[in-house]
């Protein structure tokens, strides 16, 4: 990486039950493509000086042990369902290894229910060994994470707000089915765009394959990959097939690279 680059890693692209699922034996779920094993959707944001993860799922331990993570400066949170914060524990790894705590970075929502799933960080008395982090509130300011400006998003998941977020000229959205039209101002001139796209079917709280693509359009990002898959979709290589030649399903460990 150069001076001025981002490096995108996609540390898991599947929904919050995984690709395959627990007892599912669909074509999918069976399948032997390594593109269609999907753990719980996570990227890792990186420049030449800052590091930092967006969203620490149930499988965040494992994410960066497959990819061999030495380093991490922050954790930054979308929204506080399970399958985004589940992770969270085993940042203590990191305090022991840097010495310090982790910096984190969440809405108020987000943050309320981290208390409650976490109750022993945030008590009176605490004892040895368990996550040491700095809480950072945030909400539509733009901010930075060492030498990384983060531009948030607001989107929604049915009633709740989720936070994407955009980076030079990535921008990453994940547990949406509807973006206000102030809001796509922030991600229109992205050059790459990463975007929920859980099945096809209609769904409550998600954008399906075609509201995905829509969008995609709509917005005229050039390079645009889709995350927050299900074993609903289709098989990974079968899908690909039918989308438009700038648009793609991420997999685990895809890495994008940018350059400013």
């Amino acid at each position: 990486m150069h001076s001025s680059s981002l490096q995108i890693t996609f540390l898991g692209t599947g929904t919050s039950s995984g690709v395959p699922m627990i007892a599912c034996d669909c074509e999918v779920c069976t399948s032997s493509d390594p593109n269609d094993s999907r753990l719980r959707s996570s990227i890792l944001v990186e420049s030449p000086t800052t590091s930092f993860v967006i969203d620490t799922t149930p499988d965040f331990r494992y994410q960066m042990l497959r990819i061999h993570n030495k380093k991490l400066d922050a954790v930054l949170f979308t929204h506080p369902h399970k399958d985004h914060i589940a992770g969270l524990d085993d940042v203590r790894a990191y305090n022991y290894i840097q010495k310090k705590p982790m910096e984190v970075y969440a809405n108020a929502l987000t943050i309320e229910a981290l208390k409650r799933e976490y109750y022993y960080v945030f008590a009176d008395k605490t004892y040895p060994g368990i996550p040491q982090i700095n809480i950072h509130t945030i909400d539509e300011t733009s901010f930075m994470i060492g030498d990384i400006s983060v531009i948030p998003i607001l989107v929604w998941h049915l009633k709740m707000p989720v936070l994407g977020f955009r980076m030079g000229d990535f921008t990453y959205i994940t547990d949406a089915n509807r973006i206000d039209e102030q809001e796509k101002k922030k991600i229109k001139g992205s050059k790459v765009l990463v975007l929920n796209a859980l099945r096809k079917e209609k769904h409550i709280s998600h954008f399906t394959l075609k509201e995905a693509v829509d969008l995609a359009t709509e917005l005229e990002v050039p390079e645009v990959y889709f995350t927050h898959i299900s074993h609903q979709l289709g098989k990974h290589e079968d899908i690909n097939k039918t989308l438009p030649d700038h648009i793609r399903l991420a997999h685990d460990g895809l890495i994008i690279q940018l350059h400013v």
